[in-house]
């Protein structure tokens, strides 16, 4: 069976790729790996589905058994991405999505450097801030702050394997597709299906 490959999205707050990956994971081949933290569950929030709600002694149990591929620390609270579930899926032959900042996505990379990196970026950061201000949830100062740690983040997006630019949806859907679909056509992917076509 052909092992499945991870891919690393990031992209700043505002950029569509929520909307974006909710699209892409309708394929059923696609494993989204769901992050775990040690804070507590806000109402409407699901076990497993949100995040995977951990005790601060789990959490600390897989940072001490490599059970976690990359964490971090905010406001007291671990959040993180447990490392059995991506590599179980990935076994099955299940490619991984999985959605991360970019700072815990360079980790990743130095753990995982068969894993593929897409960037989802806006198509100006003038955009950027009339989407952020179309949302009315957000009072202007933070507006500004998550358009200055936008800059920052597409500074690094020179470091991702692939940049897709959202200014049209379905364009940006159809390109995510298309990278997932040529990754899983790589040679280094094919290596049994070329035995299995010669009869080895």
């Amino acid at each position: 069976m052909k092992k499945g490959t991870l891919f690393v999205v990031s992209g700043p707050s505002g950029c569509g790729k929520g909307t974006i990956l909710h699209e892409v994971l309708q394929n059923p081949n696609l494993y989204y790996s769901v992050s775990a933290t040690t804070r507590e569950m806000r109402p409407g929030e699901v076990d497993g589905v949100n995040y995977q709600f951990l005790t601060n002694e789990a959490f600390e149990e897989l940072i001490a058994n490599d059970g976690i591929l990359e964490y971090a620390q905010y406001c007291n609270h671990y959040y993180g991405t447990p490392k059995q579930p991506v590599e179980d899926h990935l076994a099955k032959g299940q490619d991984v999505i999985l959605e991360i900042e970019v700072v815990g996505a360079m980790k990743i990379r130095e753990k995982c450097p068969d894993a593929v990196f897409l960037f989802i970026m806006p198509p100006s950061l003038s955009e950027l801030e009339r989407r952020l201000r179309k949302r009315g949830t957000e009072e202007e100062a933070v507006v500004q702050e998550r358009v200055a740690q936008a800059s920052r983040e597409i500074g690094c997006a020179a470091k991702y394997d692939y940049i897709v630019v959202n200014g049209e949806l379905s364009q940006a859907i159809a390109d995510v597709n298309a990278i997932l679909r040529a990754e899983s056509c790589k040679t280094e992917k094919c290596q049994t299906l070329i035995e299995e076509v010669l009869g080895k």
